[in-house]
């Protein structure tokens, strides 16, 4: 306590003393009073004197206005006086913080800070007090208010502790989230302040407003307040959104299927007047700006961004973006952060891409919004932050667009110029730029060229066809020559800027350039000029800005080295290594490119994409070509330490593995094909399979039928006993003739379909006989070997078999359709037996008993009738699987044939290479036998013999007796 009252040093101890003995006595009062208005008076006092008199207050009061807070929270007028106290204490207010001891006072608010939290029961006591439901309104304002402030306090002084109290309070997040919905706007703009506090640097609890309808809250009150053209309230929301969305991928995700991206539109909605440009509206337009970044943030998964980028184009979100970007009266500021915010929507994104490259300014006449862009950045009188974020937006718009690229590339071509005309294309102004006399505008010109060849060989192909003019009367040079002479010439121009910029640009574009292009590598290498320059850069002993200089001169060597094809005889791999070797050496070489990535601004570029620098001299690096360096960087050390020896093997590997690559898409074509194969083959069985489920249907269907004529004939049995009692035998044998014709007709009918379905199948039987007598008659060819002789032998036993069965099957079908025709005619018959009405008259009983035994017959008969369907339908079936059956011996034999043809094929030329080498040897052995004639040697007749045995045992004729006798020559 006496060390604490010693901060407050600037007051004399006289009237210290005199307070303090007040403020104690008013501490007493409030702990000791039995009277609410004693209390409360006391609390009014103690509040007066502590914003004068903060450390006594603080020291004193602190526990016993904490008890008030616990004992008399019926009344609102203490409690408020009591919070207010409280913050009085804890908080640096600006008379504290402008005093003549500012650090001090934020010290003392820190440590009351730790004193209050030392209890998190106070915490959750200050929770409870902002939640009120239960009182009135009135109260509720005394006491929410004062809490409020309190509480965003207690944050701004010890932030993460506060916040985990919270977080492990129960419903600690949600009680606050009503601020946003108080129908008083003070407290909801200091619940607002209190939330950012709350979420700063907190992923959880992040988390948890969002997912309490934070971003609904947040968007009404920024539409109810004016978007844009709203106040402080506005700019309060859209850091609190802010704070929500940076670095937090669960949240931006929640925001993006909310749909509440499209709810960012009518933000940009300004129209193009000169007046309404408020400073608090440029703030919250440059707010707004920056949250549509976090969420398209290149630093974000990638996944992420791409989906909040289709999103917003969607929406209409990058349109209003570009309508603004184009609109005349906007602030340098917001257009500027508007320019790097469409780079960051469209990066990577070939719809929106494509979108912007569709954008025309609203001139006469139209012009693309990438020209009316690249004229900004290089005209160097623009403002230097504008001119780096339309080289960003540039970037980003060929970044991963092969498209893109290629139409830059395309508008330095000739004959894309000439359809031109006279207006100024993008690459047009590249070049301007490549080659003006300001430094900053050739690096920007140069790096902005570098995109578009980045990753793409075609168009550094393409470039090397680009021709310039450049003088009246001498001939065109290309553009890769241009650049080399400009680096060549070195200081000797005079330039506005950075000494060693443009050579930097310069270098910088051919390393991307001849990167990964042998072409554009032969190109540099067939200046003879270009290899002793670059030595003599490397070689020399410059001071520390040149420094940067020779190790991109290294890189450009080591490049040339790395992706030369050896196409040059004088600048081959071996004899540029050798070079080095002789007049820089290889371990100064390797120095000198170390150089690169040692720089201080290497690091820097490298960390993020967009070209983000305080002043035009830290420009040197750009972000892909670190990329680029660290890439080469360890691939060209070794190319430089390589033998002979060593690269003839390399290429080697790569001629070896060019065959693998040949080989592996041979296999993928052919697994490609056999992909075709199975998928028209699963067609195939799903055909199959919806066949035998029509077929399973229509013996459904016969069962179906054949319970309906059972049901009948019962109901026909019932009808005739009922009909037999009341009528007599008359009407029974009327009824019997009304409705047997039909049933008759019924079986008729069902016996005709059974027909018809049996010849179909027949016929399908005899093709594939057909089918198979002529693979089988292909077979037997007379050039088949043995063996396949045996094979077709099998084949045609194992179809003699099948043949067999289908005949004995059909024998089984004809005999059952024979006895078919047996019981149609029996019925028949028996319903022409059926006496009509009016014939003859008998006893009832005989009737009865005659008609019972016919129904029992006809019943009988119907069963057969059942049964002989079964079989037929079983049939059907077995001779179905026939079928399947002699399919696949057809797809077997089909295979025998093929591997016949095949070992047919083999042997026909086995036979061929021994003719042609029995030829060979007859053709020795006779010149042999002249040799030995012109030397005198006589020819025995043996040997003769054997020669005209040779050449006869292919011809196998009986005369080969009366050839041996010619044996001498």
């Amino acid at each position: 306590m006496n060390f604490l009252r010693g901060v407050m040093g600037g007051q004399s101890a006289g009237p210290q003393h005199t307070e303090a003995e007040t403020i104690q006595k008013l501490c007493d009062r409030v702990a000791s009073s039995t009277l609410l208005d004693d209390r409360r008076n006391a609390v009014r006092a103690l509040k007066s004197l502590s914003k004068k008199y903060r450390l006594e207050v603080g020291i004193q009061a602190m526990e016993h206005l904490i008890h008030v807070l616990q004992t008399d929270r019926s009344d609102s007028e203490i409690i408020g006086y009591a919070l207010d106290t409280l913050y009085n204490i804890i908080s640096n207010d600006e008379e504290e913080e402008v005093g003549k001891f500012p650090s001090r006072s934020e010290d003392l608010g820190s440590q009351f800070t730790e004193i209050f939290i030392k209890q998190q029961e106070n915490v959750t006591l200050l929770l409870s007090l902002l939640e009120g439901k239960w009182r009135t309104s009135e109260f509720d304002f005394h006491v929410r208010w004062p809490g409020v402030k309190l509480l965003t306090s207690l944050l701004k002084q010890l932030g993460p502790q506060v916040q985990q109290i919270i977080l492990v309070s129960p419903m600690g997040v949600s009680r606050l989230m009503d601020l946003l919905a108080d129908s008083r706007e003070v407290i909801r703009n200091d619940g607002v302040l209190l939330l950012q506090a709350l979420t700063r640097s907190n992923g959880a609890i992040q988390k948890i407003v969002a997912f309490e309808n934070a971003f609904e809250r947040l968007l009404d009150i920024i539409t109810e307040e004016g978007n844009s053209d709203g106040g402080i309230v506005v700019e309060d929301c859209l850091i609190l959104l802010q704070n929500l969305l940076k670095n937090n991928n669960s949240n931006q995700n929640f925001f993006k299927e909310g749909s509440y991206i499209q709810r960012m539109k009518p933000w940009f909605e300004v129209g193009d007047e000169n007046s309404g440009w408020s400073a608090q509206k440029v703030t919250n337009l440059h707010l707004m700006l920056q949250l549509v970044r976090v969420l398209v943030s290149p630093t974000n998964p990638p996944g992420a961004t791409s989906s909040c980028q289709k999103a917003m184009f969607q929406c209409g979100l990058l349109q209003q973006l570009c309508t603004i970007l184009m609109a005349t009266g906007v602030p340098a500021d917001i257009l500027t952060e508007t320019i790097n915010t469409v780079s960051e929507v469209i990066r990577g994104c070939q719809v929106n891409q494509d979108y912007f490259a569709s954008v025309n300014a609203p001139s006469n006449p139209p012009r693309p919004a990438i020209v009316v862009l690249l004229m900004s950045m290089v005209n160097e009188r623009q403002p230097f932050v504008l001119r780096c974020a339309v080289l960003y937006c540039f970037q980003c718009f060929l970044y991963k667009n092969q498209k893109g690229q290629g139409e830059i590339v395309s508008t330095l071509l000739p004959s894309t110029i000439d359809a031109m005309g006279n207006s100024v294309s993008a690459g047009q102004l590249l070049c301007g730029g490549l080659f003006s006399t300001d430094s900053l505008s050739n690096w920007c010109a140069a790096v902005a060229l570098a995109h578009a060849l980045q990753e793409n060989a075609t168009q550094k192909e393409q470039l090397l066809r680009v021709q310039l003019a450049t003088n009246i009367g001498n001939p065109p040079v290309s553009l890769l020559q241009q650049c080399t002479n400009i680096l060549s010439q070195g200081d000797k121009i005079n330039r506005r800027g950075s000494k060693i910029q443009t050579r930097v640009g310069l270098l910088m574009l051919l390393c991307t350039w001849l990167s990964n292009c042998p072409i554009a590598v032969t190109h540099f290498l067939h200046n003879s000029a270009n290899v002793p320059f670059l030595t003599g850069q490397i070689a020399e002993n410059l001071g520390e800005e040149e420094q940067l200089v020779q190790g991109l001169c290294a890189l450009l060597l080591g490049i040339s080295i790395y992706f030369n094809d050896n196409s040059l005889e004088s600048y081959m791999k071996e004899k540029l290594k050798q070079l080095i070797e002789k007049r820089i050496g290889k371990e100064n070489f390797i120095e000198k490119l170390g150089f690169i990535s040692k720089h201080e601004l290497y690091s820097r570029a490298s960390q993020k994409p967009q070209p983000n620098f305080p002043s035009p001299e830290y420009m040197i690096f750009d972000h892909e070509f670190t990329k680029l360096v660290k890439e080469l960087e360890g691939v060209i050390t070794k190319a430089i330490y390589k033998s002979s020896e060593e690269d003839k093997k390399e290429e080697e590997v790569k001629k070896t593995l060019e065959q693998h690559d040949s080989i592996v898409t041979h296999y993928k074509n052919m697994i490609r094909e056999q992909d075709l194969q199975l998928e028209e083959l699963k067609q195939q069985v799903s055909t199959l399979k919806c066949q035998n489920e029509q077929l399973q249907t229509a013996v459904t269907q016969q069962v179906s039928q054949i319970q309906q004529h059972k049901d009948q004939y019962n109901l026909l049995k019932v009808q005739l006993g009922k009909e037999n009692q009341h009528h007599g035998s008359q009407s029974d044998g009327a009824q019997m003739n009304g409705i047997q014709p039909e049933e008759i007709g019924r079986l008729r009918e069902e016996i005709e379909e059974l027909k018809s379905k049996q010849e179909l199948l027949q016929s399908q039987l005899a093709e594939k006989d057909s089918l198979i007598e002529n693979l089988v008659s292909e077979l037997l060819q007379p050039s088949a070997s043995a063996g396949d002789s045996e094979k077709v032998a099998e084949l045609k036993e194992e179809l003699a078999t099948l043949k067999s069965q289908l005949n004995s099957q059909s024998v089984e079908i004809t005999k059952l359709q024979t006895e078919k025709q047996e019981l149609l005619q029996k019925t028949e018959a028996f319903a022409k037996s059926v006496p009509v009405q009016g014939e003859g008259e008998t006893p009832a009983a005989a009737n009865s008993t005659d008609v019972e035994g016919r129904l029992s017959a006809l019943l009988q008969e119907t069963k057969e009738l059942k049964n002989e369907i079964k079989a037929l339908s079983e049939e059907r079936t077995a001779i179905k699987e026939q079928l399947d059956s002699s399919n696949s011996t057809i797809a077997i034999l089909q295979n025998e044939k093929d591997k016949l043809e095949l070992e047919i094929t083999d042997s026909k030329k086995e036979q061929d290479d021994l003719l042609v080498l029995l030829a060979d040897q007859d053709q020795k052995i006779l010149s042999l036998k002249n040799k030995l004639k012109d030397l005198g040697h006589p020819v025995e007749e043996e040997d003769e013999l054997e020669s005209g045995d040779q050449e006869d045992e292919d011809d196998e004729t009986e005369d080969g007796g009366k050839d041996q006798d010619q044996g001498y020559l």
